[in-house]
């Protein structure tokens, strides 16, 4: 038998063959991801960020607000679990990386079902708006040169455009919405850090079935029509795709090589994703100060200038 010994992380893909994570290991998946540039990846993150939202709250009528995020994290957990085997990762982890791993599974949780709470009562510009405030902090941390000052400054007056920022009177509703903000910058930071550990994807995995057992006496009430019902089950199970598989996978993959302000900076390209869904999938024509907004943030990230971390 192995002797008990406690396994770094950055090793854990390539400690033991049982223990290695089919995403984690030198496959096909794994050299495709490292020939791409980083920024392919967000691309694709930033596309499905909203259209999973898109499709929930149609959903929220029928499943309920924390039945849908019982269904999105669910879906991802059982999608996750046979790729990358969570309890292995886990028990081969040390007490910190534990820690690691506990922290980004309740963020994971908590803001998914804050996230929803909010968009059931707020318009998405102005939840949108305060979930990128917190961004922007982290994207200041990392600031090295006027240049990427500039290039946060227009990014920013870029995506105030955009979004149309409008205050509300609903302190409940602003309540969840500022906490989704404050949980989107702890999952940039414990994700960037999980992400540079070297198992990226196995961690997601693993973070992915803490969340999973952290909202099951939550939501798991309100998701039950949706068990009687198999247009409401399919339709779950893509919101949880589109949602928590897609983008957290890009997420992990872009920020295993981006600085981490690098990866907050670029978060201000989700307005711009916003509004082409809209005009492809809504039928929502932009106006002329919604086109100046995508200018700016594509300027914006354009003038960036990534810094080594």
């Amino acid at each position: 038998m192995k002797a008990r010994t406690q396994i770094p992380v950055a090793s854990l893909a390539a400690s033991d063959a049982d223990a290695r994570p089919a995403l984690a290991g030198p496959t096909t998946f794994a050299g495709t991801a490292d020939a791409l540039p980083p920024y392919v990846w967000f691309c694709v993150s930033a596309v499905f960020h909203y259209l999973g939202p898109a499709f929930a709250v149609l959903l929220f009528a029928e499943v309920g607000v924390l039945g849908m995020a019982w269904l999105r994290i669910a879906t991802a957990a059982l999608i996750f679990a046979p790729l990358t085997r969570p309890w292995r990762v886990f028990a081969s982890a040390d007490r910190a990386q534990r820690l690691l791993l506990l922290a980004f599974g309740a963020c994971l949780a908590v803001m998914n079902c804050s996230f929803y709470l909010a968009l059931d009562r707020l318009p998405i510009s102005l939840v949108a708006a305060i979930e990128f405030v917190g961004t922007i902090a982290v994207a200041l941390v990392g600031l090295r040169n006027r240049r990427n000052f500039a290039a946060l400054a227009v990014a920013v007056v870029g995506t105030l455009l955009l979004i149309d920022v409008k205050w509300s009177s609903d302190p409940v509703g602003l309540f969840w919405a500022f906490l989704n903000g404050a949980l989107f910058v702890g999952y940039i930071v414990i994700g960037h850090r999980v992400a540079r550990t070297g198992i990226g994807i196995a961690g997601l995995g693993a973070a992915m079935a803490i969340a999973f057992l952290v909202v099951l006496p939550v939501g798991f009430r309100e998701a039950l029509p949706a068990f009687s019902s198999p247009r409401l089950l399919v339709a779950a199970i893509g919101v949880g795709v589109c949602s928590s598989v897609i983008p957290y996978i890009c997420d992990q993959l872009a920020m295993a090589r981006l600085p981490r302000a690098s990866f907050a900076l670029m978060l201000s390209l989700l307005p711009l994703t916003a509004t082409l869904i809209g005009v492809i999938v809504l039928r929502q024509v932009p106006a002329l100060s919604d086109c100046l907004g995508i200018a700016l943030v594509v300027t914006g990230v354009a003038i960036h200038k990534p810094a080594r971390e």
